[in-house]
């Protein structure tokens, strides 16, 4: 893929820019490994300082940035700024807390006794250069989750973001510059998936993060382990919406058309397959249709559109060969289910809502990453766990009921990274992100986000001898 912008709402290039060569990879990485050796021995304050600077750049140039977003991949306007905000806030956040989530720990007393020492701390060291591969529908966002904690525990970064955002990733280049950090702290690679195993194999890149694909999850894992260099993978989702007979219907009915088209579909997080109980599926399936055919499609830019474009042509083509495939095994289309009309330009595609899904369907495992949601109805909580784990994904999942029992089930059996009650999946800095199965290992933000990169060290130190 050429690293260029395309804007979606009309297809037009408007930006195009040349790979780095060999040459100039070479340059990057020998300012990485340079800048790392003297940058892990800064100090909290020090790192809490620069992040807060760029943290302050970053709402200042707040505007510009969700403009830049939304040329570039599609997302709402107010979804861009809404990312943006996010990203401050972020950022705020470790610069104040990296510090105590860090702190050195204590064994008990007896423990230390009984190991023979004097005194036994733990302590978080950072492990040098991560290789950071992004992908562009949070464009920001994803960036940001990385390269905040990554940079407060003393590690630098470097970005190989997606080749259709190229201009949010020369921003995210400059920002921490501009904010104070050593330039070599955090570089963009404008490199094509080509270039990346060499990076990564590098003896200078100590660890490597990927969002993205399962094939190309795959392929960095591959290349990591076979370096022996520790790997995070975020590779997206097919959550499972539950709806059981306590819900206020109504209510998960208006969450779940957010849950589903936030981002113009195109969220790992976001729900897609919604999961019913009988006795509520007809009155779910009415609320939610209705909200779905009431939605705004257009110009991103503009404050009344609700969904935009696909961020890229082959993704739209991907959508419609899922939905086309459904329907053509007997899928029932409730609303949607095509391009809409008098829109020529740009890759949109209509909110869709499938029903009557079956397991020779496409759609039925596989991940789709547009504004398509698939209705299921099921007859007892058996069957609604059985179904929401129904998937090689594992990322989060939504439940709703006012019933503790049946949440409790939940919680034990769902297979997923998370569990949201009576409400839609988000990410927050302070709580844990990731997946089981094929949604990746690790987790990103929170305390645990921020020691996935860390050599965690044990200091032992030999009791005296006796009347010593």
């Amino acid at each position: 893929m050429s690293i260029t912008t395309v804007n979606p709402t009309n297809g037009r290039t408007l930006r195009t820019f040349d790979p780095l060569d060999a040459d100039g990879i070479e340059e990057r990485l020998a300012e990485a490994a340079r800048t790392a050796a003297a940058y892990r021995r800064t100090t909290f304050a020090e790192r809490s300082a620069l992040l807060s600077r760029a943290a302050d750049l970053l709402e200042e140039d707040a505007e510009a940035v969700a403009r830049t977003m939304t040329t570039e991949m599609g997302k709402p306007l107010a979804a861009a700024r809404a990312e943006t905000a996010k990203c401050v806030k972020a950022m705020r956040w470790y610069a104040a807390h990296a510090e105590g989530l860090l702190a050195d720990e204590h064994p008990a007393d007896a423990d230390v006794r009984d190991a023979g020492a004097s005194s036994v701390r733990v302590v978080y060291r950072p492990v040098g250069v991560v290789l950071a591969v992004m992908p562009w529908n949070f464009p920001l966002w994803q960036v940001v989750r990385f390269a905040a904690p990554a940079l407060m525990a003393g590690n630098v970064g470097l970005l190989k973001h997606a080749s259709n955002v190229p201009q949010t990733a020369l921003y995210l280049g400059e920002l921490f510059h501009r904010a104070g950090f050593p330039r070599g702290c955090f570089q963009t690679l404008l490199i094509g998936s080509g270039a990346v195993e060499a990076v990564l194999r590098d003896p200078r890149v100590a660890a490597a993060t990927l969002t993205g694909s399962e094939p190309a999850g795959r392929a960095v894992a591959a290349a990591a382990g076979d370096e022996v260099k520790k790997t995070v993978l975020e590779l997206g989702g097919s959550d499972p919406y539950v709806v059981m007979p306590s819900a206020d219907v109504a209510r998960a009915a208006r969450t779940a058309v957010t849950a589903r088209v936030q981002n113009n579909g195109q969220s790992c997080i976001a729900a897609k397959r919604f999961i019913v109980h009988t006795d509520v599926y007809d009155a779910f399936a009415r609320h939610f249709t209705d909200g779905m055919k009431a939605l705004v499609v257009g110009d991103p830019m503009l404050d009344t559109t609700d969904v935009g474009p696909l961020a890229t042509e082959s993704g739209r083509r991907d959508v419609e060969e899922l939905v086309e495939d459904a329907v053509s095994r007997g899928a029932t289309v409730l609303c949607g289910g095509r391009r809409p009309p008098g829109q020529e330009e740009g890759w949109f595609y209509e909110p869709t809502v499938l029903a009557d899904i079956t397991a020779e369907m496409r759609i039925d495992l596989e991940e789709t990453f547009g504004p398509v949601a698939t209705l299921y109805r099921v007859g007892s909580l058996d069957e609604a766990v059985e179904r929401a784990n129904h998937t090689p994904f594992g990322l989060s999942s939504n439940v709703w009921t006012r019933d503790d029992a049946d949440l409790e089930r939940f919680v034990r059996d769902l297979e997923a990274g998370g569990v949201f009650v009576n409400g839609m999946t988000a990410s927050h800095p302070a709580l844990p992100f990731g997946g089981v199965k094929r949604s990746g290992y690790g987790r990103e933000l929170s305390g645990h986000g921020i020691r996935e990169f860390c050599n965690i060290t044990t200091v032992w130190r030999a009791a005296e001898p006796d009347g010593g």
